[in-house]
């Protein structure tokens, strides 16, 4: 494969899969072989690297951080085209065998004719639960990217974090958000930290906000209990978080929503958004 990709522009999809090998089971591949997609983020994988290797097939130069703990989180990163560097870990050495941060650097040609760093991270934030260590460890894991956000932004003015990150920045972002606020993922404390990214602190976009305007959603989560898919009843929680050089050249963000409950692969829907650098 060539050193920089030939389109003239990138189709970056990331999804939670609630585990690779359901997600295949359920129908994964019948999205992913039509979908044209250039790089593939994914989250808890919860499979080990053969496994992932091999439902993923042929064609694809894959990275992938298992979790040490069986069965759980675990994220990765499948590309067309070979990364000429790869970084497992999101610099803390507490995360370092939960499978939770991944980045990847390519070359791709700008506009210009001029070959430019693209950095994609695949991230998967803890859920957490309010009053335990699982929300410690989120609030940890969010603290250290407060820090590694600006680092990637030096490191390349193309730089992308997507996934899962269990957070509704706003109202916007859940559909009953009233009945959420004293819950992980909908949290003030938490959202404070996307205000973060976000704001002039840290300087981030986010890039399916930014398109889809100020309207409800898109979800890209809805719980499989009750009639939350058939209702819409969802949280936008899988996000393109981008540096704002990146974020100026994305052409549209799609929400790959399944037709029915049943024909679903994972509780997450895919998102997909396009760039022309």
């Amino acid at each position: 494969m060539s050193s920089a990709l030939k389109k003239d522009f990138l189709r970056i999809a990331t999804v939670n899969v609630n585990g690779i090998r359901a997600a295949y089971k359920k129908g994964m591949a019948e999205w992913l072989e039509p979908r044209d997609v250039d790089i593939l983020c994914l989250q808890e994988v919860r499979a080990p690297d053969e496994v992932v290797q091999q439902l993923i097939g042929e064609g694809w130069y894959i990275l992938h951080a298992e979790a040490e703990a069986k069965g759980r989180a675990g994220v990765a990163i499948a590309s067309r085209q070979e990364p000429v560097a790869t970084r497992v870990g999101i610099g803390d050495d507490y995360f370092a065998t939960t499978g939770r941060w991944v980045e990847a650097d390519y070359v791709v040609r700008d506009g210009g004719g001029r070959d430019t760093t693209l950095t994609v991270v695949s991230a998967y934030v803890h859920s957490g639960e309010v009053d335990t260590p699982k929300q410690v460890d989120k609030y940890r894991f969010l603290d250290v990217m407060t820090t590694r956000l600006p680092e990637l932004a030096k490191h390349s003015e193309h730089a992308l974090v997507v996934g899962d990150l269990n957070v509704g920045h706003t109202e916007l972002d859940i559909k009953n958000w009233k009945g959420n606020t004293k819950r992980a993922g909908f949290l003030p404390e938490e959202r404070a930290y996307f205000d973060r990214f976000f704001g002039d602190e840290i300087g981030w976009r986010d890039v399916h906000r930014g398109l889809a305007g100020n309207v409800d959603g898109p979800y890209t989560w809805w719980s499989q209990r009750g009639k939350a898919f058939d209702t819409d009843t969802g949280w936008r929680i899988d996000y393109h978080m981008a540096t704002p050089g990146l974020a100026a050249a994305a052409l549209s963000a799609v929400v790959d929503r399944a037709p029915s409950w049943d024909t679903r692969f994972s509780d997450h829907a895919p998102l997909v958004v396009d760039y022309q650098l």
